[in-house]
């Protein structure tokens, strides 16, 4: 006789009220998953995605409302359920590794304290002996070195590959049989996504565990689940396997999903006329004092690069390379400790930050987060013109002609000037943060990861974009990514660092389709769904 599912929704639909209004979230939903089965629900934001993850951790909301369905978790109807039965699936039955560790993990507790906790509220006790070896253990099982010793670091003093493997050591804390894992490795490097995925399936394979992944990539999906669930707008577009998704797929929707992520084929162009390079760092080096310790961290050994204008480098390598501080001595926002830095033709290594500002209006920043990069209490329009206000370049009417030039020239409404960051989507808020960069006219605009945080539709929107102004203005681009596929259809030039040195540089084209380090190779194999990539063939 076959096991009943573990999971089991039936007809489920969700709606939030929000200011009189009602708004349907997920709509007549019906799937199973099986002990010890992967499955993967892909869609972009507002697809309903967490909606079903909060629905089936009995975490909704309070102005969420479960219309109709069941659902069952273990033999038990959460949608009817009390909050105390709810309670006693969370932890035990279903464990959860949310989407961002920083916002997870509470920075004022010790990484031990925060797991001692999740074990003590799985077992229902204030304390038992035996505690702080089970701690360590959860800690070695997910692959952590020196578990005694990361027992005592705070969140801040790990890494983000780190953090998200503590994530997962909480929520395995109470042996539940179900893991539902909410966009879990987004924020990570390739390198450190497979590494955080090859672990969990191999705790699914070892503990029978179920493991529900919750994702807008749909090659992560590809790679990792049995079955996909792919959701728009609260509704099931398609059920089925990874193979009949990527060959087979009959849903115009599921099919511009894999079309609108960047493929991984380096873009070949015509060469653009060089000039003398408008950013050219030589021979830079960056070392940090370690606090309380008469030592230094050197996070850049000899960085050569130069960018020109019209053409893009890329800045790729995983967290700790030295891409952040690359950026941050561009900008003159750190003082190399050894080498120079010029822009157009300035030595600016040791410039003042009076002496360094005139040079802002040539050199601006596009960051990562849209969310986080906006002031919340701004107008579109405040945000936009702001560093023309701070510099005293234009006011009154000029002021807002210029602003209703910048919002068209990001092909966003006019009328959206009066709105705030709130009421955006984080495509459109990625935008107005484009539309303030380009405000004082820059000559070069670095990009830190700027499409990372968006789903793969809005991705392809935001970088075509950048794409249209950069031959429309001919700016000089220096992007920094993780993504692979993001860079391979960007990038003119490629420079790849590990540890603060260069491992290789060159050409997109040449870096990227014969790769001379075994790094460089690791990087690429790590994509996600780069095993069904069609790789060209080199120029």
């Amino acid at each position: 006789m076959s096991q009943p599912p573990l999971i089991e929704v039936r007809g489920l639909s969700v709606s939030y009220r929000f200011a009189g209004q009602r708004t349907h979230a997920v709509q007549g939903l019906s799937f199973s998953l099986q002990q010890g089965e992967t499955l993967a629900i892909v869609g972009e934001s507002g697809s309903g995605k967490s909606t079903l993850a909060n629905a089936l951790l009995g975490l909704l909301p309070g102005n969420a409302q479960v219309d109709q369905g069941e659902l069952w978790v273990a033999g038990v109807d959460v949608a009817k359920a009390s909050e105390r039965a709810r309670r006693q699936l969370r932890g035990r039955t279903v464990g959860l590794v949310p989407q961002d560790p920083m916002v997870s993990l509470n920075p004022t507790l010790r990484i031990g304290q925060q797991i001692a906790e999740a074990l003590l509220l799985a077992k229902g006790v204030r304390r038992y002996p035996g505690l702080e070896a089970d701690v360590q253990a959860l800690l070695a099982q997910v692959g952590l070195d020196d578990p005694a010793l990361r027992a005592r670091q705070y969140p801040h003093e790990l890494s983000g590959g780190m953090r998200q493997r503590v994530l997962i050591a909480i929520a395995l804390a109470g042996n539940p049989r179900l893991i539902i894992a909410d966009e879990p490795t987004s924020a990570l490097d390739v390198t450190v996504q497979r590494r955080i995925l090859d672990h969990l399936q191999q705790l699914v394979a070892e503990r029978g565990i179920s493991l529900l992944i919750i994702t807008h990539d749909l090659g992560m999906a590809c790679d990792r689940a049995d079955r996909l669930l792919v959701m728009r707008h609260g509704q099931l577009v398609e059920h089925a396997s990874p193979r009949q998704v990527l060959w087979g797929s009959q849903q115009p929707y599921t099919r511009d999903l894999l079309n609108a992520a960047p493929a991984f084929v380096p873009r070949h162009r015509p060469r653009v006329a060089e000039g003398p390079a408008l950013l050219r760092l030589s021979h830079v080096g960056k070392r940090f004092a370690l606090p309380g310790q008469d030592a230094h961290f050197t996070a850049l050994h000899d960085l050569n690069l130069e960018v020109h204008a019209g053409q893009t480098l890329a800045i790729v390598g995983e967290s700790g390379s030295g891409k952040s501080t690359a950026l941050r001595i561009a900008l003159g926002l750190e003082k190399p400790s050894s080498g120079s830095v010029a822009f157009a033709g300035i030595d600016v290594t040791r410039h003042s930050w009076r002496a360094f500002r005139p040079l802002r209006r040539r050199i601006q920043l596009v960051q990562q987060n849209p969310f986080a990069a906006l002031d919340p209490r701004f107008t579109v329009f405040d945000s936009i013109v702001e560093p023309l206000v701070a510099f005293g370049l234009l006011e009154g009417e000029a002021l807002e002609r210029r602003a209703r030039e910048l919002i068209t020239k990001v092909q966003l409404p006019v009328q959206f000037l009066d709105r705030l960051p709130k009421e955006l989507s984080g495509g459109q808020r990625q935008r107005v943060a484009i539309a303030r960069a380009l405000a004082l006219e820059p000559e070069v605009l670095l990009l830190d990861e700027p499409v990372s945080a968006l789903d793969v539709s809005v991705q392809a929107q935001v970088l075509a974009l950048l794409d249209e102004l950069q031959r429309e203005l001919g700016m000089a681009y220096v992007l920094v990514s993780h993504d692979l596929a993001v860079v391979a259809s960007m990038a003119d030039q490629v420079l790849v660092l590990r540890r603060g040195q260069v491992v290789e540089q060159g050409p997109a084209v040449q870096v990227l389709s014969q790769p001379g380090s075994r790094y460089t190779r690791e990087l690429i194999a790590a994509i996600p769904g780069y095993s069904r990539s069609v790789l060209p063939v080199a120029v």
